[in-house]
Order: structure tokens, then C-alpha cells, then sequence
């Protein structure tokens, strides 16, 4: 064999000896997976090609022609016309270039040097709304402003790719500057200000020419969430981020040479914008029901520039003759009693109440103040009140629910018996508590039941604390009041010292009403939009058993003890079931009386709320502090108790309706309503006991009893707003949470 034949034969061998690929190696080359990448990179490139040629400069889009929003009754009355396009576009000569310069800053810095979309930042946005860190698009000012005057505010990922085609095709065919004028001319700033020249007048009432770079940066940063960012309407965290966003801003200008570094170390505070002007056609009641329904759909995802830029017919919940009857008592109640000039306390006194349908959740009635154009806040929603004693029904379900004992081990019930004594120290807790009851009047042991009927602050102290505050807590939460989500937990709790709306408590009892299903007071029936799904939330307005219907029906039974022989007598009636409870706050700021029957819940809240400045006890507080009622509309015993013009409000409104009377189907072996109420022995009492009663499961005897009128105590409220939009100022409140020392005159009382 030759040389050559040799190497053959081992070239062959070797071949042979080589092992065959398997049949995925073979599919998945690294030269086919390349190639594979590659074709679908030219595939894509190509359709994007495709796009590009196919798709055109649209013409502006329907949204540019607004239309008003129509709001009715749930009977189909119009109440009010609103959303007219409040927008007056002006050119960049009209507005200094340092204010345009804070749009650059604020939004896409890169602007000038783009070709009309970033995909840096269009990756980053991904990126970031993929790791959770919040839906970021990643947007140029281009973009925005095809979106807002060609295209539709849909999250699609069609509009999202027209929105990319046009942006370029924008970018070649204007310049920077249309680009940047038509930006800021169709922009939402809130308030119902579409562009610069708008949301100048709505914010500063100057015109846009006139603004400086302060207030231009705080309308830039507007642009990110109108609705949050608006100060005089903002919560607290809403400001904390509108600040940021302002230093972010104007450090951005300073980044890009467009402001001295001298200049920005001088502006420290944000130029706060005038209060709201409210809109016009929504004189008395109508203002509060159409900002309302607002407020509830914004809640709901919907966007509050979607809302304004109209074409709503809106539907409310409210009952014509319900809300007409609502608005009638409270003015020949209160509100016609008032005599401002006379007595300066008048001025200083607010109502609120709110009306709901236990089986549907709808609001039928709501009483926001005397007239929304000249007190835009609205009662019926405000939260910065003590709910005062009608916050004890809830610490006595958590008790039920969590099968809670008392410190000797006894299951707590409405016939478990607890020591009255006033300022009687709690048991239990890590913060010493010995709150007084009214008047400073002590009890003997008396049952809960008891108990609830009389308001006695030194058991529901203790029985917080034996339930568990957290456990209070918890349950609050779950029943709509919203300030308890932040709230620490402290005794004081336990006497309503945290805020709550005239809403929430009625959505809270609506709930035991309803044999404790979860009852979300909503007010829009339907809201429909020819370019959208009709809306509506009242399918979710009856949610899920928050508690149990024995905790529920038993509360109810309770309840109805307060009303036939306890501080809510007023309302008792002879042909219906009612159930309810008291409250009078601190200082007698708020009064309150929230009560149901079988199928009606209404909540009614009086507040203490100084119309101008004015110095207390060495204090300043400022026109819509809280302050005291005391001997407003004339009221004879000088206080303005939950029992007196509260209670007044709710029996001749509920008992002045043309309904049906029913009876409570109760499934409980507790309360009032299905045993006899125990009355205990009174023994005034200045001092507390050294040494505290214990609680005993025993039932006792019946005792005649001395029934003590209702008197505030002192205790501050927990200051942070629960409202979309913000309440009045309140210097006269303290800052801290409710009585973290455990003071001994704490929360609301009766």
C-alpha cells in the first residue's frame, strides 16, 4: 500500500471513529439559532418598514372637539352639564423659555436631540414595568403629544406601535419647537385645564407670558398625575411626590445649563397654587354629588383627563325624593336655626350625611354642606373628624369574631360584665389608659349591652385591649375607614380618636345591616361614553362576609338597645326597629348619630369648623381648623351632642320617608333585641379606683339607673387627610398620632 493509500485509509477510519450528532444538536446549531436571530431581526425590521409607509400623520382626534358630561338622578332628572374643553392655545412667544425649558426637564431631556422616540428610554421603561417597579413607557414629549392630539389614551399595543411610527414621521415633517408648542397647548393639567394658558389661570390666575420658573416646573410636573399633584387637593404623600418631582425638575435645568446653580439653591419651596375655583352650574347639593361620582370613577382606573375631556352621561344612584328629603331636614333642623351675626359659633358649624341601601350598596342621599360653591370640601367624604363613640360597635364585633376574652379568661358577650368605673386604668396594656366617662359618672359592673346603651368609655378601653388593638384595627380597616390603615395602635383607639367620613360609617353599619356581606357605598348607577364600555361598580358594591352573620345580627341587637333606652332615645319609634349609636368628640367638635333599619342606613356627622382665623387659648388656628360647637344653632344644653341635633336630623328624615316599616331578621341570641337590658348602679366619682374591678361572664340583676349627658374629653386627631382631595386646614390638631402617651382623656364620648 502506497503512501497515499495509507492516508486514506486513515482519514477514513477517523471519520468512522467520529460520533454522530444527535438529531436536536443538529436542528439547534449555534449557525442556525444565528441565523434564525437574524432572519427574525430582518423580518421585524421589514414589517416596522411596512408600518412606516403604510401608516400616515392622522388627522386630530376626536378628544381635540370635547363634548360636556351629563349627570343624572337614578330617576333620569339632569342635574348638571359639565366638561366644556376649557383650553386657549398660545405660541412658545408666549411663554418665557425658561418655563419650556421645565417641560424638557421634567419629561425628556433628550427632546432637542431625539429623533422623536428614545429607546434607551423606551428599553428602560420595559425593563422597569417587567421588574415591577411600575408601569413606565419610557415616552418622549413627541410621543405624548401624538398620543394626545392624534391618537386615543388606549393601552394597545397597535396604538403603542402607531404611536412610534407617527412620532418619527412628526419629528421629520415639524420642528422642535411646533412639537414642543403643540405639547404643552394639548396637555392636562387638572382642574379642567387643557394647555399652558389654562392651567396658568387655573393655578396662579396669571397668564402664561407671566410665569416664572418655579411655577413652571411645579405645572410640568403637574403633567405626571394631575390629580395627586394638585396641592390644594392633594393628600400628604401626594405632596411629598409633587415636591420631588419639582426638585427633580429644576436640578434637570441646572444639568442642562438652562439655570444658574445660584439661582436654583435660592428656590427651596415650591410656589403653592391658589385654592380651586369651582366649576360653574354646580350651585348647592350638585357640586358635592358630581364630584362625588368623579372622584368614585377616577378611583375605579378610570382617568380623571378621560372624564374631562367629556361625552359622559352619568347616572347616580341617588334617589330624587330621598335627596330632596335629606336636604330639607337638615336645613329646618340645623342649618335654619343658625344666626351667624348673632352668634359667631354658627358660622363655624358644618353637615354632612350619606344614605345607603344595605342590600345594593347604593347611595341614595348625600349632604356634602349648605352649597359646594361656597364650601367645596364636602362633609359627607371629609375624614379629619373623631368618629367619637359610634366607633364602639366595631371593637365590640372584633370582640365577637375573634371570640376575645376579657382579662379573667370569660368569653366576651353582650351579657359579659366589665367594670364602669370612670377613669378606671385598663388592664392589659403596655400604654397606660384610665379614659373618664361622661360627666365623670362611674358605674358599677355592668354588662356590654349595657354598656353600649350608656357609652361607657372605661369598657370599651378595656375590651379593646382585651380583643386586641390590632385585631380593632383589622376589622376597621376591612370595614371601609380608611385612616385606620395607618393608625398605631394605642387605647385611645378604642373612643373613635381616629378620623372618619359620614361614608365610611355608613358603609361600615350597612355592612352589620347586612348580616356583615362587605357594603361599599357607591354612587354612580352606570356611567356610559360612545367610544367605551359602559362603567359601572355596583356589582362590586356587596362584597364578600367581613364577619360572620351572628357577629353582624348581633351587633344589631345591641344596637337597638342604644336606641330604646340609651343616648340615642330620639329616635326611637314605636311602629319600626331601629339600631344605632351616639358620638360627641372632643371639645365637642363633631356630634354624630349613625343608624339603620332593616333597609335604610344613614349616617349624619355635625363639625366644628372655624370659618375665619382665630386664636384659642393661645393657640392660632386658621379658617377650617377644628374648633368647637358649643352652643351653635341655640342648642339648649349648650353642647352639641350625638343624641340632640345629629339623632333630630336622622329620626325626621328616615321616619319622614314613605317606606315600608319592617322588622330585623335576626339569627343571635344576644342584645337588647332579644333579652332584657340590665341597668346598673351610678355613683359620681371624681377620682379613679386604686385598684380595678374585675370582669365576670355573670349576668346580674336589673338596678334602676341614672342616665348621664353627653361631654367631650380631650384628645388630638390623627391629622393624616383619608380624602382624594384634601380638607381644610387644622393648626388647632396636633401632629402626632391620637394620644401616643396614653393620655387619660382620649377619643370621643357620649
Amino acid at each position: 500500500m502506497g503512501r497515499a493509500d495509507a492516508r486514506r485509509a486513515r482519514q477514513s477510519g477517523a471519520r468512522r471513529g467520529k460520533p454522530k450528532k444527535s438529531g436536536i444538536r443538529r436542528l439547534f446549531t449555534w449557525k442556525k439559532m444565528l441565523g434564525t436571530f437574524l432572519g427574525i431581526v430582518l423580518l421585524g425590521m421589514a414589517a416596522f418598514i411596512g408600518l412606516y409607509l403604510y401608516v400616515d400623520v392622522p388627522k386630530a382626534n376626536a378628544a381635540a372637539d370635547q363634548q360636556s358630561n351629563v349627570y343624572k338622578l337614578s330617576n333620569g332628572k339632569v342635574i348638571a352639564r359639565t366638561g366644556e374643553v376649557n383650553r386657549e392655545k398660545v405660541g412658545l412667544d408666549q411663554i418665557p423659555l425658561e418655563v419650556q425649558r421645565t417641560f424638557v426637564a421634567a419629561e425628556n431631556k433628550s427632546f432637542y436631540d431625539d429623533n422623536g422616540i428614545d429607546l434607551k428610554g423606551l428599553a428602560r421603561g420595559l425593563y422597569n414595568t417587567a421588574s415591577g417597579k411600575g408601569k413606565q413607557g419610557g415616552s418622549t414629549i413627541t410621543q405624548q403629544y401624538v398620543k394626545n392630539y392624534y391618537l386615543s389614551q388606549d393601552q394597545t399595543v397597535t396604538r403603542k406601535l402607531n404611536e412610534l411610527v407617527i412620532s418619527l414621521k412628526v419629528d421629520r415633517k415639524f420642528t422642535k419647537k411646533e412639537i414642543l408648542a403643540g405639547y404643552i397647548n394639548t396637555s392636562y393639567y387638572g382642574r379642567q385645564a387643557y394647555g399652558i394658558q389654562a392651567a396658568s389661570q387655573a393655578y396662579y390666575g396669571i397668564d402664561a407670558k407671566k410665569l416664572n420658573v418655579a411655577q413652571g416646573a411645579y405645572l410640568a410636573s403637574l403633567l405626571q398625575a394631575p390629580s395627586q399633584y394638585d396641592w390644594q387637593a392633594a393628600t400628604p404623600e401626594g405632596k411629598r411626590l409633587v415636591t420631588n418631582r419639582w426638585n427633580y425638575t429644576l436640578d434637570n435645568m441646572v444639568e442642562k445649563h438652562w439655570l444658574d446653580a445660584s439661582e436654583r439653591a435660592s428656590l427651596k419651596v415650591l410656589p403653592k397654587p391658589r385654592p380651586v375655583k369651582a366649576e360653574s352650574g354646580l350651585k348647592g347639593e350638585t357640586g358635592y354629588l358630581v364630584k362625588a361620582a368623579k372622584q368614585e370613577m377616577v378611583a375605579s382606573g378610570i382617568s380623571e383627563a378621560e372624564i374631562d375631556a367629556g361625552g359622559w352621561t352619568i347616572t347616580l344612584n341617588i334617589d330624587a325624593k330621598k335627596q330632596a328629603a335629606l336636604e330639607k331636614t337638615i336645613k329646618q333642623q340645623v342649618t335654619d336655626k343658625l344666626k351667624p351675626k348673632s352668634r359667631k359659633v354658627d358660622a363655624d358649624l358644618q353637615a354632612g350625611a350619606v344614605s345607603v341601601d344595605p342590600h345594593t350598596g347604593a347611595i341614595l342621599a348625600l349632604y356634602g354642606g349648605q352649597d359646594y360653591l361656597k364650601h367645596e370640601y364636602s362633609n359627607a367624604k371629609r375624614t379629619d373628624y373623631q368618629p367619637a363613640s359610634t366607633f364602639k360597635p366595631l371593637i365590640l364585633a372584633a370582640a365577637l369574631e375573634n371570640n376575645a376574652k376579657t382579662q379573667d379568661g370569660d368569653s366576651i358577650t353582650a351579657d359579659t360584665r366589665y367594670s364602669g368605673k370612670s377613669r378606671r386604668p385598663v388592664e392589659g396594656s403596655d400604654t397606660a389608659f384610665a379614659p373618664p366617662n361622661e360627666d365623670n359618672v362611674s358605674y358599677g359592673n355592668v354588662n356590654v349591652q349595657t354598656a353600649m346603651n350608656k357609652s361607657i368609655n372605661s369598657v370599651f378601653a378595656q375590651m379593646g385591649v382585651d380583643v386586641g388593638l390590632g385585631e380593632v384595627r383589622k376589622l376597621a380597616v376591612e370595614l371601609g375607614l380608611s385612616r385606620m390603615k395607618t393608625a398605631s395602635d394605642f387605647p385611645a383607639m378604642t373612643l373613635g380618636s381616629y378620623g372618619a367620613s359620614p361614608m365610611e360609617m355608613a358603609g361600615a353599619y350597612a355592612t352589620f345591616d347586612n348580616h356583615g356581606k362587605k357594603v361599599t357605598p357607591t354612587i354612580v348607577k352606570t356611567a356610559t361614553h360612545a367610544n367605551r364600555e359602559p362603567y359601572s361598580k355596583m356589582k362590586d358594591a356587596i362584597g364578600d362576609q367581613v364577619v360572620s352573620r351572628s357577629t353582624a345580627d348581633a351587633l344589631t341587637s345591641v344596637m337597638t338597645g342604644v336606641v330604646d333606652e340609651g343616648t340615642g332615645t330620639v329616635v326611637k319609634n314605636k311602629d319600626q326597629q331601629v339600631a344605632g349609636k351616639t358620638g360627641t368628640s372632643d371639645n365637642n367638635k363633631s356630634a354624630w348619630f349613625t343608624g339603620y333599619t332593616p333597609n335604610l342606613v344613614t349616617s349624619v356627622g355635625l363639625f366644628g369648623e372655624a370659618a375665619s382665623q382665630r386664636t384659642v387659648d393661645g393657640q392660632k388656628i386658621l379658617k377650617g381648623g377644628q374648633v368647637t360647637m358649643s352652643g351653635a344653632a341655640g342648642s339648649p344644653t349648650g353642647r352639641i351632642n350625638g343624641g340632640g341635633f345629629p339623632a333630630q336630623i336622622w329620626a325626621a328624615y328616615t321616619f319622614g320617608l314613605s317606606m315600608e316599616n319592617a322588622e330585623f331578621d335576626l339569627d343571635t341570641d344576644q342584645g337588647a333585641a332579644v333579652a332584657p337590658t340590665y341597668t346598673p348602679p351610678v355613683t359620681p366619682s371624681e377620682t379613679p379606683s386604686e385598684t380595678p374591678s374585675h370582669t365576670t361572664s355573670r349576668r346580674p340583676s336589673n338596678t334602676p339607673s341614672q342616665t348621664p349627658s353627653e361631654t367631650p374629653s380631650e384628645t388630638p386627631v390623627d391629622p393624616d387627610p383619608g380624602e382624594s382631595s384634601s380638607p381644610p386646614p387644622d393648626p388647632g390638631q396636633s401632629s402626632s398620632s391620637p394620644n401616643p402617651g396614653g393620655s387619660q382623656n382620649a377619643g370621643g364620648q357620649d
